[in-house]
């Protein structure tokens, strides 16, 4: 492959993985992950501040995919409902790349610097979507309320999606999880 062909970021991502799946994160260089890609060391970081980010270059995506989502919920949706549909949203973007999501889960699992990061990724996603439901009128703390209990949902709905047998839907998933939310706001039953 030509260093001229298209997607060049989309290329390192993928050689990032392929090798992190091969031979380790920790003994892969960005050497090694430019050179599957069929590029240079300088093409890699012109598109990555190192390799740890390479995992995570789909964060604007997912915040403009959040932010869009939640601003475009019908008038009358709760906060609830409006970061639901946009965690559906970003589960039908996983669920068109499943392998490739699967892979990129085991080697962020497998690594604390990794595990730090994909936390920070989420803070960001919650924050995202509280800022686009401050801009349809939702107060605080409402907002920000809505925003982390929905990124409490979507980690709990995405191990159980990726950890549980075959691959059911990711959207039907997290709509599950949030109904057993709603549930478990519900009960008054004493503990």
């Amino acid at each position: 492959m030509g260093r001229w062909e298209p997607n060049a970021r989309g290329r390192l991502a993928q050689a990032a993985l392929e090798l992190y799946a091969e031979q380790g994160y920790e003994r892969t260089t960005v050497v090694e992950i430019a050179a599957r890609a069929g590029l240079t060391e300088r093409t890699f970081y012109r598109h990555f501040a190192d390799k740890r980010e390479v995992l995570f270059f789909g964060t604007e995506m997912a915040k403009d995919l959040l932010a869009r989502t939640v601003a475009d919920a019908p008038a009358g949706a709760s906060a609830m409902d409006a970061v639901g549909a946009a965690l559906e949203a970003l589960g039908a973007e996983f669920q068109e790349n499943v392998e490739r999501v699967r892979l990129r889960e085991s080697v962020v699992s497998a690594h604390a610097e990794l595990r730090e990061r994909e936390l920070i990724k989420l803070a960001v996603l919650a924050e995202t979507m509280a800022g686009a439901l401050r801009d349809r009128g939702t107060p605080e703390p409402a907002a920000s309320l809505a925003a982390e209990t929905a990124v409490a949902v979507f980690k709990v709905a995405f191990a159980r999606w990726i950890g549980g047998p075959g691959r059911p839907d990711l959207p039907a998933v997290l709509r599950a999880a949030t109904a057993e939310l709603k549930g478990v706001l519900a009960d008054r039953t004493p503990v």
